[in-house]
């Protein structure tokens, strides 16, 4: 079912075909609360009363006109002039920013981004694509770092190469959020089965909670897997953290009681709050995270 899922993704056919049909359009409310801004500040003030942060994110990826770049930055300027209010961060694709057009203009517009950040006193995300970009993103990253410490990188746990990453770029005191990973990667570069890939996360999450005790990383761990969450949070316990100190990030429309339930204990949660029209390939890759969710689509189509 992932296979053939992450396969249809990557389909330009279905791309372009299925976004129009009404029952797709239905299904994706599971993970989406509209298409617009709009629908998701509201959504994010809704959860400022349940002590839950919101971290947005603009749908869209390999763009192929430095315009709609350009776009994308000042999309983003507008969002964190709106959020003066509530607890928000924005997490942003390279692709988005023009990175497979020309990398100096991806930069450029990161930095603009950063600056815009800075000013709202607001944290800017980079966000993870396929691990053909790998390389591309953390470069943009190590770059930008030292002169904008608000700024944080997505690191996925599926991949072999994630701890030698990690330690690589601890002497930034790096902020990363973790998550298990969403692409179709060969076995050669990934892990490809899911106890595989949860002791992997388990283990980077072991390697890296002593250096958030000793001041040297943020570390958000982005993932629904509860049972997870809990292993690193015994662990955080032993080192003597503080609930607070572990950041756990959730997708909108997904173990919302869990959130929840988080908030209240104390633990730092943010909700991934996705919009835009963007949509097909993104919501693919999560319903290929959980197979199950599949079922849960299928049954809100029914009468």
């Amino acid at each position: 079912m992932r296979r053939l899922l992450l396969w249809c993704a990557q389909n330009r056919w279905l791309a372009t075909h299925v976004p129009r049909w009404r029952f797709a359009r239905r299904a994706v409310r599971r993970f989406l609360p509209g298409e617009g801004f709009e629908a998701a500040l509201k959504a994010a003030v809704d959860f400022k009363t349940q002590r839950i942060g919101a971290l947005f994110t603009l749908l869209g990826e390999n763009l192929t006109d430095l315009a709609d770049a350009d776009s994308v930055v000042k999309h983003y300027e507008e969002v964190l002039a709106a959020s003066r209010e509530i607890e928000a961060e924005i997490s942003v694709k390279p692709t988005q920013l023009g990175l497979d057009i020309d990398a100096a203009a991806a930069f450029a517009n990161l930095q603009r981004l950063a600056r815009a950040a800075e000013k709202a006193k607001r944290f800017l995300w980079i966000d993870m694509e396929g691990s053909a970009y790998t390389d591309r993103t953390l470069d943009l990253y190590r770059r930008l770092r030292p002169q904008a410490p608000h700024v944080g990188v997505a690191l996925q746990a599926y991949l072999y190469r994630t701890v030698s990453d990690v330690a690589g770029l601890l002497p930034l005191r790096p902020a990363i959020r973790l998550v298990k990973g969403a692409y179709a990667e060969p076995p050669e570069v990934a892990f490809t089965a899911k106890r595989d890939v949860d002791a992997n996360y388990l283990a980077l999450c072991v390697f890296m909670l002593p250096e958030v005790m000793r001041s040297r990383l943020r570390l958000v761990l982005a993932t629904h897997d509860v049972d997870l969450v809990a292993k690193a949070w015994r662990f955080g316990q032993a080192l003597g953290m503080d609930r607070s100190q572990l950041e756990v990030a959730m997708l909108y429309g997904i173990r919302a009681g869990e959130q929840v339930r988080l908030a209240r204990e104390g633990f730092t949660v943010w909700d991934l709050i996705a919009y835009g029209d963007a949509w097909y390939a993104w919501y693919l890759r999560r319903l290929a995270e959980r197979p199950a969710n599949v079922w849960f689509v299928a049954r809100q189509l029914l009468p």
